[in-house]
């Protein structure tokens, strides 16, 4: 493997109820740990009870029923084994910045568990395939490995599948990093403040709002101008680590 790693990397991917990040749940997560030292990967695949119905919708992406988590544990229930599975590590994934990290934050923060994210460097496989060929998971596996993917919408397939994209794209392209932390940065779209990129930091260093009718404006002086704005924030139907970058912005405004 190219892949240079100092630290333990965990491949992820996650099938849930649907794909707004504060209302739907996780029904399974699949994770690969792959060691520094060479040994084989570590592989961990749970089914989790949501809590709420799997709409036939997202059956028909992932195949997982109402049946089938009935008498699964909840995330709660196992939160804190995930985290640990994670703890140490760096962490990649297949659109994994936009909505599988966004996802399993929130999760952790309904859970009660807090999870320090900033220790952390992520890689976007597909941020990578995009820059590089513009395609799916499954036009990708195909591409860089010469193979269909069977079972495609499975957590494990996906997570192995991704596993293999990124070591095929690292044979592939001469000019991409080895190291996970360039890696990381090169899978990057913007340089997110919170995991869903409601603030993203500008040349300078400094937070900048990326949504609404603040778009572009430092984080900071939208705060001191209008008061409203943080409570509006606090209110809404944002993920909580987005309300707590929020928070911390507003706290170091006074």
């Amino acid at each position: 493997m190219r892949l240079q790693l100092k630290r333990p990397i965990v491949f992820f991917d996650l099938e849930t109820t649907g794909t707004n990040v504060t209302q739907d749940r996780i029904v399974e997560i699949s994770m690969v740990k792959v060691l520094p030292d060479g040994k084989d990967p570590i592989k961990d695949t749970r089914r989790v009870n949501p809590g709420i119905k799997i709409p036939a919708e997202a059956t028909e992406i992932h195949g997982i029923t109402n049946e089938d988590v009935a008498n699964c544990r909840t995330f709660k229930e196992m939160a804190k084994e995930i985290a640990q599975f994670f703890t140490g590590c760096d962490i990649a994934g297949f659109n994994s910045n936009k909505f599988d990290l966004p996802m399993l934050s929130e999760e952790f923060s309904r859970a009660g568990v807090y999870f320090d994210f900033t220790k952390h460097r992520f890689i976007d496989v597909q941020t990578i395939f995009h820059k590089k060929e513009q395609r799916t998971l499954v036009a990708a596996y195909r591409f860089y490995c010469d193979k269909d993917l069977e079972n495609a919408h499975s957590a494990i397939a996906d997570t192995m599948a991704t596993l293999e994209v990124l070591e095929a794209q690292l044979e592939r392209y001469s000019d991409l990093p080895t190291d996970v932390e360039q890696l990381s940065i090169y899978s990057s779209q913007n340089r997110n403040v919170d995991l869903m990129g409601r603030l993203i930091y500008n040349d300078e260093g400094k937070e900048v709002i990326n949504f609404g009718k603040y778009k572009g404006k430092l984080a900071e002086d939208v705060l001191r101008r209008d008061p409203g704005y943080f409570s509006w924030i606090l209110g809404g139907d944002f993920p909580q680590n987005t309300k707590d970058v929020f928070t911390r912005i507003k706290m170091r405004c006074h």
